[in-house]
């Protein structure tokens, strides 16, 4: 790859953020942590102003932006006690050992770095938490690399400002210049990518953008780990006992998340497999009513939604559960209500390159499947790697008293395997920010299936391990210290101990 010298503007930007790694590497993580909560809190105080510019450029609601806000805040709420606790540090210290089984062992001890400055390519579907000040750039930040954001074009103006907010908060609380920087432009974001100086990139989007910017991250002449968050139909399996237990409220919650911000979510479910001839698509049809139509983020996601909801239609097979629609006003922008279509299993086999793509917009497809239907095999038939699975199962079915509870194991195992989170009686729509949150999964969900974006274990992403053998106590960083001056959690591997591993494995 031929890497070309970079605008007057960028060398700038990149300079800045090289000239900021050692320095950030080196602040305190009580500094780091609450130059996090400052972002927060600051975000929150603007939270009027920029919700209105962010209703202007991507008509999402103000009740869904405000909420996005908050969210974003509590993120960076959440990495500032990250760092504090130091857990994500993973510091381990293995004693010497003259009487070591294998010799002697030295004194080594292991922790995590930051990997340096890190380019994050932002979204549009979530305008605030998953944008300039969002889960990605949270979880960089806290990690201690410098960050460089790439914006949008479809809300610059609502960057700019989140941008305006996140940077004077860092600087007030005394983050090196350099610590954050925004820019604008496909061609410069991979400019930056392509850059040397650059450690890592973040992304998420579309599978065709993901896949060009992660081959690039791979075909530099030193490769650096990409993380893209891509596309997913996050399948979903509704059992007939369930069914009969409470169609209406499944019918009710499914809408609702198929609708939710126009079917612009990630995680929004794609298809439905239900049994045949069961009462749930009369229930879906009793409960659409008359909604209310969304416009979606811009005219070139309107028109690729349009063109996807067509091509579904038109399938041999397909039928309209509720037809939904899509119109066009005068400044392009696309409004629309949502699509449910059902078709048998049968057809959806026969017509499966039609339909197995996502549709990224308020449109799911509900398949009909015999009684009888290998449902784990069904999951490997059709789907590649996706976010989430989820199935809906009755109270006798949960609490393992059913006749089929082997049958749920079998499929709750094959989901496991191509997903990053397992749901039962829930949807996937609405992601908890929280530790144990895993949003992530093997390709094209995203581009490392054992990464998350979503959750603290998000911050080693953008870590790497260092060991240090036999080092004096003033060399060694404080997290590996005997002294342990940070607190931080240390598994500790004692001198001694050796000659006895596996013995409890003999009991």
């Amino acid at each position: 790859m031929t890497v070309e010298a970079l605008s007057p503007e960028l060398e700038t930007v990149v300079a800045n953020a090289a000239s900021a790694t050692a320095i950030l590497a080196a602040t305190s993580p009580g500094a780091r942590a609450s130059a996090l909560v400052a972002v927060a809190d600051a975000l929150e105080a603007a939270k009027p102003a920029l919700v209105a510019i962010g209703m202007e450029e991507t008509g999402l609601t103000e009740a869904r932006l405000t909420g996005e806000v908050t969210r974003t805040a509590v993120q960076l709420r959440l990495f500032a006690t990250t760092i504090l606790d130091g857990s994500y540090l993973d510091a381990r210290i293995d004693y010497a050992d003259a009487d070591f089984a294998l010799g002697v062992r030295p004194d080594i001890r292991r922790t995590h770095i930051p990997v340096g400055p890190v380019i994050n390519f932002s979204a549009s579907n979530f305008p605030f938490a998953f944008s300039v000040m969002g889960g990605d750039s949270a979880a960089i930040l806290a990690a201690g690399c410098p960050l460089i954001v790439k914006a949008h074009s479809g809300h610059p103006r609502l960057s700019d400002a989140t941008a305006e907010v996140a940077s004077a908060a860092l600087a007030a609380a005394g983050m090196p210049a350099g610590t954050f920087q925004l820019i604008h432009g496909r061609e410069a974001g991979v400019a930056v990518l392509k850059d040397p100086r650059i450690k890592a990139g973040s992304f998420t989007g579309s599978i065709s953008v993901g896949r060009l910017l992660a081959d690039i991250a791979a075909s530099r002449p030193a490769p650096i780990p990409f993380f893209g968050e891509l596309g997913s139909v996050n399948p979903v399996f509704i059992t007939a006992d369930v069914i009969a237990e409470r169609a209406t409220d499944i019918a009710s919650g499914y809408l609702t998340s198929v609708a939710g911000s126009a079917g612009q979510l990630c995680t929004k479910p794609g298809f439905a497999f239900v049994p045949a001839d069961s009462d749930l698509p009369a229930a879906i049809q009793a409960a659409a009513g008359e909604p209310s139509e969304h416009r979606l983020l811009d005219p070139r996601i309107a028109r690729s939604y349009e063109e996807r909801r067509t091509a579904i239609l038109t399938a041999p097979g397909v039928r309209a559960l509720v037809e939904g629609g899509i119109r066009f006003d005068e400044a392009g922008h696309g409004w629309a209500t949502p699509t449910i279509v059902i078709v048998s299993l049968a057809d959806f086999r026969a017509s499966k390159e039609a339909l197995v793509d996502e549709a990224f917009g308020p449109l799911s497809i509900v398949v009909e499947t015999p009684v009888g239907t290998d449902l784990a095999a069904l999951v490997r038939e059709f789907f590649e790697g996706n976010l989430t699975g989820t199935l809906h199962i009755s109270d006798a079915e949960g609490s393992g008293d059913s006749t089929n509870t082997n049958e749920l194991r079998v499929l709750v195992n094959a989901l496991s395997q191509q997903v990053g989170r397992v749901l039962f009686n829930g949807w996937p729509t609405g992601v908890a920010v929280t530790p144990a949150q895993q949003h992530g999964g093997p390709w094209p969900a995203t581009t490392n299936d054992s990464s998350t974006s979503v959750g603290t274990a998000a911050i080693t992403r953008f870590l790497r391990p260092v060991a240090y053998q036999s080092a004096p106590a003033a060399f060694l960083p404080e997290v590996l210290q005997d002294t342990n001056p940070l607190g931080v959690p240390q598994a500790i591997a004692p001198a001694g101990e050796s000659k006895a591993w596996g013995s409890a494995a003999r009991d």
